[in-house]
């Protein structure tokens, strides 16, 4: 079983550099032990114009079947036979994809410390697989590939040759070319998706498998067409693993919206009033009504829940009355840009001690978000399937449970005062609902009433007569918080 990758180049960028990106030098054969066997890393041609690497994969069938990790899996019939005789040791699976994790694992982080220049650099880039299982056949493959940027050929191999009317086996000769990728982003696409197309597994999938697909997905697979798929095969079909990663998938795509395209429309609507000064975006606006509504509350430690690029926490700080503020969000990339916009690794100790980033998703119950003052969620919920809105108000009101609880989300009645806006359509394309006034103060009501919470609603933005604030907010308080309140009043 092998792969191979190649590159171009020439003086000035020699294409003798993806070694530094792999860690393995041109002229240094590498191998490495597996548990399955011997991988190897060696390079057939390299030189300034063109530069391949291979890797060999020798598998050992009976080690695999004495660690029992080879009985009846892999697509082979679970017979004593079909043990040692089967298409794992030619044929690309999880197993190759192990072994890309193993030997190329700074390169997949892309981390190179001899050019850190270089992994970042879109490179020309040729990859084959000369025996790969496709369930779902060429289309699939091309499917799969395609949407990342990928020149796909996926040349059936004929069951045999020399009897052509047995038509094709499920095997195809894969070819992959691109100039617009890293190679980082090849080798996460390969170590993904070989698996994906073999349709099978050489190991017991865990829920640590959610993760490492999170982390090999991080940028490409939230917006695949194709992540279903990609999801149920990848975790082996265990639909309680493929549920929360999708779950998963869908908060990292909320991360990596912003209200840009809302902010433009309220700039219009401040414009055509007349009002000569600068209109105020709404995202600001947004953020003025969260802050007065947490000052309000007397809140201290604070939760941004949805904290995406960290604009809300960046305010938060600004203000001494917040000794600790806690930005959660489920995308690992959202969080590097929300610490690189908050500045942590310049920030004084004692101004680094008031803020925390955490990875979680709000789906689900965690015992670090519990006996925080207040929680937010700005612009949230509107990206959530409507089934799975139950499990966010549990895993925050019911599980986390803060005294107070500040929630945004569009009103859709105030769609119509856009022009720019096209009828029917939402304020931003990942919007799976835009609630009504009546619709919003329903569904706080209710959730209210579920978990022991008074309930008040704040107009944000101008208060149209007709149609209401393009931005309504919900603060939930408990019992105890609005004693407290009144007491303090008294």
């Amino acid at each position: 079983m092998f792969l191979t990758i190649s590159t171009t180049g020439d003086k000035t960028n020699p294409a003798t550099d993806m070694g530094f990106l792999l860690h393995k030098h041109p002229d240094s054969p590498f191998s490495a032990p597996l548990s399955y066997g011997t991988a190897h890393v060696l390079y057939p041609e390299a030189d300034a114009e063109r530069c391949t690497a291979a890797l060999l994969l020798e598998v050992d069938a009976v080690a695999l079947v004495r660690r029992g990790k080879g009985k009846g899996r892999g697509g082979a019939p679970d017979t004593a036979l079909a043990q040692y005789v089967n298409d794992r040791p030619y044929a690309a699976s999880s197993l190759l994809a192990v072994a890309l994790s193993r030997v190329f694992s700074s390169a997949m982080r892309g981390v190179c410390k001899a050019r850190p220049e270089l992994p970042g650099q879109p490179l020309p880039l040729r990859v084959e697989v000369p025996a790969l299982p496709a369930r779902g056949g060429p289309a699939l493959v091309g499917r799969l590939f395609e949407p990342l940027g990928w020149t796909v050929t996926a040349d059936p191999v004929a069951l045999d040759t020399e009897f052509p009317d047995w038509g094709d086996s499920r095997y195809v000769r894969l070819v992959l070319e691109s100039d617009t990728l890293t190679l980082a982003q090849a080798l996460r696409h390969l170590y993904v998706l070989l698996p994906v197309l073999d349709d099978a597994k050489h190991y017991w999938v865990s829920s640590d498998e959610v993760d490492k697909l999170l982390r090999a997905g991080e940028g490409w697979l939230p917006g695949h067409p194709e992540q279903q798929l990609i999801t149920s095969r990848y975790l082996a079909r265990r639909w309680s693993l493929t549920r929360q990663a999708l779950e998963r998938l869908e908060l990292v795509r909320l991360a990596e919206t912003d209200d840009s395209d809302v902010e433009e429309m309220d700039n219009a609507v401040a414009a055509d009033t007349g009002d000569e000064e600068k209109p105020t975006p709404l995202a600001v606006r947004r953020r003025e009504a969260i802050v007065a509504a947490l000052a309000a509350s007397g809140a201290t430690r604070v939760l941004d829940l949805g904290c995406g690029q960290g604009q809300l926490v960046q305010e938060l700080l600004r203000h001494p009355a917040y000794s600790e503020i806690v930005g959660v969000d489920v995308s690992m990339r959202a969080l590097t840009i929300a610490s690189r916009r908050l500045g942590l690794d310049r920030m004084g100790e004692r101004q680094a001690s008031r803020v925390k980033l955490l990875q979680g998703s709000l789906s689900y119950t965690d015992k670090r978000l519990k006996g925080y003052d207040a929680a937010v969620l700005s612009e949230v919920i509107e990206h959530l399937d409507l089934p799975r809105l139950p499990a966010l108000e549990y895993a925050v009101f019911g599980a986390a449970r803060p005294r107070t609880v500040v929630v945004t989300t569009p009103n859709v009645e105030y769609n119509v005062r856009w022009e720019s806006l096209p009828a029917g359509h939402a304020r931003h394309g990942d919007h799976r609902f835009e609630w009504t006034r009546e619709e919003f103060r329903a569904w706080a009501a209710k959730v209210a009433e579920r978990h022991g919470y008074d309930v008040g609603f704040v107009p944000v933005g101008p208060d149209d007569p007709e149609v209401g604030p393009p931005t309504q907010m919900a603060v939930f308080v408990t019992g105890e918080t609005k004693d407290r309140k009144e007491a303090k009043a008294a």
